[in-house]
């Protein structure tokens, strides 16, 4: 059998994991550690690996989450989203698999990443949404939101909305699209760029909610970003609202 590499979409529930990425406690959780363990009950090898084509954090979600796998099987790589299905808990489902080139990287290859933000705003919590949504009871004005997210597009040097501890050899972004949406008292921003740094989804979240709630005028977010200074921008939202939606791929 030729070996194949094959590329897996995952959608998981990130609120019992530690994150994506596996450790080397195993006592520690992650989202591909399971899915490592499944891939080799699967496919019957011991040594296996997945590489993850985005790190998320712990408590965040996915419905676009990608690896690449190499392996040799005679399964049908339609079907080894069904296969793999018993060998998965329930919040981890492999929505997808596709061959690719053995070159093929889900990195590097990347070309777009979307991703979801989600405050529920309502005068009191919704229990349902605790889980997937961060809770801001002060109403949030779309119109000023979206006011202050038209300055995220387009490439800039986005350092004020990145973590300490990011080990990048550049802080330069490109966004593509940023708006928020209200459905009821659930409100949803969208980003998608060519690439994310540490946490910068959850601060720009964090930012526009100020901006929504009065604090941060919509035109000083042009102002917060050129000044490169991680102070000046809002906190870092809850991971529980962050949802990788979709990684975008140039594939044939």
């Amino acid at each position: 059998m030729d070996l194949k590499r094959i590329l897996l979409t995952i959608a998981y529930d990130g609120t019992r994991y530690s994150g994506w990425q596996k450790q080397k406690n195993p006592e520690v959780i992650t989202v591909e550690g399971e899915l490592t363990k499944a891939l080799r009950q699967l496919f019957k090898n011991p040594e296996l690996e997945c590489i993850g084509a985005s790190r998320t954090d712990a408590g965040v979600h996915a419905l676009g989450q990608r690896a690449v796998i190499d392996v040799e099987t005679t399964i049908p790589v339609e079907k080894i989203p069904l296969a793999i299905r018993s060998f998965l808990p329930t919040d981890i489902v492999v929505t997808k698999a596709e061959k690719v080139s053995g070159g093929f990287h889900p990195r590097f290859d990347c070309v777009k990443k979307t991703y979801e933000y989600r405050f529920w705003n309502a005068p009191v919590k919704n229990p349902k949404e605790r889980l997937y949504s961060a809770y801001v009871q002060k109403p949030l004005d779309i119109d000023k939101m979206n006011e202050g997210a038209k300055a995220f597009l387009g490439t800039h040097d986005f350092a004020a909305f990145c973590a300490a501890g990011a080990q990048v050899s550049t802080t330069v972004r490109t966004i593509s699209d940023c708006h928020v949406e209200r459905q009821g008292e659930s409100v949803r921003i969208l980003v998608t760029g060519d690439g994310f740094l540490y946490n910068m989804v959850r601060i720009i979240a964090g930012t526009l909610m100020a901006v929504g709630m009065g604090k941060i005028p919509p035109e000083h977010v042009a102002g917060i970003i050129e000044s490169k200074d991680r102070a000046k921008a809002g906190q870092t939202a809850e991971p529980q609202g962050l949802t990788l939606m979709e990684i975008f791929y140039d594939l044939p």
